[in-house]
């Protein structure tokens, strides 16, 4: 990890070199994937199978791309019972947390006869991707799933790459699924995938929106897809941040640091603290810890990379660096963490204390882990109840009402030049165009 002074971090590009790491940057894979997707878009079933087997080198037909019954009854002899009971407690949670984020109608009435409102639908229908490259992501799917379920989404379609040696999607991924409630599951991975949800094809139906993470193929296939579709976000590289002051236990980071580094090469860590002497023994126990790690070689690479230590002056400081990164998970481990978390104006989702790791938010808590990185968190928000729901807008005036106001809009119409919007209020009330 580099450990960088506070007042060098400009000087170093520090900023600039996190930011790389957006998909903003890759647009050398953009062609490719947009031939993908209009050969999708053009010979549908035929050309999903066709990119299955070039890429998973997995055989498909149009009778076997759609997950059976069979084969999720299969998944459960599979996996521990043990393991599906965790998954139900983590859907528990999940579900719970979404539940409050759920919207009313509304309707507003002054008694004079006018009536406005907001009428709140969920889409028809989500498509929710699923990666099956480098891990099993049981939890993505648990995450991506229950807030669809949650606004109401009727139809919920799954897609996710077929095992290159079995063929079949992984156990642990359809139990999750069913678990969660999914109406279809399709054995379709990249942007073949997205494609295929984003237009239809024979066996698989087209969606009104699409989210879930994946490579950089999927995350360019959901850009060149979107206004056909709508999707989530494009999502970037994992990332964590702490903050934390000389009372914060070193182990405790250090731990927290590389569950974010060991997701890919250019998963980002950073610590930024008050204290030299934290910084130093974190250090310590983050070299102990990636020798016993299982994904030493991509937790070496991502620190070397893009782990930072920065060394704040002050806890000011720290906090104002923080916004300017916006960092996707926000750790806060200081003597008063709620008081940090007051002047936090830009993360994903913010960890308070010791007790609060990042990955009690990854599975168990209940908020969304599908969250906004590469500092869009400035803009953007995690994954909610929110993003499968659609508002229309509700207008009822009696012939009293809009008498009142006609003339007003008349003159705001013609003002604008627009006399057929003026003539269509003033024929309610006037015999002639002309008048």
């Amino acid at each position: 990890m580099q450990v960088i002074k506070i007042e060098d971090v400009k000087a170093q590009n520090v900023l600039s070199d996190l930011l790389k790491r957006s998909t903003n940057d890759y647009d050398e894979y953009m062609s490719r994937v947009q031939e993908i997707v209009n050969d999708v878009k053009q010979n549908r079933d035929s050309a999903i199978i066709k990119y299955t087997k070039l890429f998973d080198n997995v055989e498909l037909t149009a009778d076997t791309i759609k997950v059976s019954q069979e084969e999720i009854t299969e998944a459960y002899s599979l996996v521990d019972t043990k393991l599906i009971e965790v998954i139900r407690k983590s859907i528990y949670n999940v579900e719970l947390f979404h539940a409050k984020q759920k919207q009313n109608s509304w309707f507003d009435s002054n008694n004079k006869g006018v009536l406005l409102g907001q009428k709140v639908s969920a889409v028809a229908s989500a498509g929710v991707y699923v990666p099956g490259g480098k891990a099993v992501y049981p939890s993505s799917v648990v995450m991506n799933i229950i807030p669809a379920k949650v606004a109401g989404v009727e139809k919920i379609i799954m897609t996710t790459p077929p095992d290159k040696i079995t063929g079949k999607v992984n156990p642990l991924t359809l139990v999750a699924a069913n678990e969660c409630g999914v109406t279809e599951i399709y054995k379709v991975g990249g942007a073949q995938a997205i494609a295929a949800l984003a237009f239809g094809t024979e066996s698989v139906p087209k969606v009104d929106k699409i989210v879930g993470p994946g490579n950089i193929y999927v995350a360019l296939a959901k850009k060149a897809v979107y206004g056909h579709v709508s999707i989530d976000s494009i999502a970037g590289p994992s990332e964590v941040l702490v903050i934390a002051d000389e009372n914060a236990n070193p182990t405790y980071i250090a731990a927290d640091l590389l569950s974010q580094a060991e997701h890919d090469e250019i998963a980002s860590c950073i610590l930024v603290t008050t204290s030299k002497e934290l910084a130093d023994k974190v250090l310590v126990e983050i070299d102990r810890f990636v020798k016993k790690l299982s994904r030493k070689d991509i937790l070496e690479k991502s620190l070397e990379n893009y782990g930072f230590i920065l060394i704040a002056n002050n806890l000011e400081d720290a906090i104002a660096i923080s916004n300017d990164i916006a960092p996707e998970h926000l750790e806060i481990v200081t003597k008063d963490p709620f008081m940090v978390m007051t002047k936090i104006k830009n993360a994903g989702a913010i960890f308070l204390g010791e007790y609060s790791p990042e990955p009690l938010g990854d599975y168990m808590a209940g908020p969304n882990h599908v969250l906004p990185t590469n500092g869009t968190a400035k803009f953007f928000s995690p994954l909610s109840v929110d993003d499968f729901i659609k508002k229309s807008s509700i207008i009822s005036y009696s012939r009293e009402a809009l008498q009142e106001i006609y003339q007003d809009i008349v003159t705001f119409a013609e003002a604008e030049q627009l006399t057929a919007h003026a003539n269509s209020v003033r024929i309610r009330f006037e015999d002639e165009l002309s008048k």
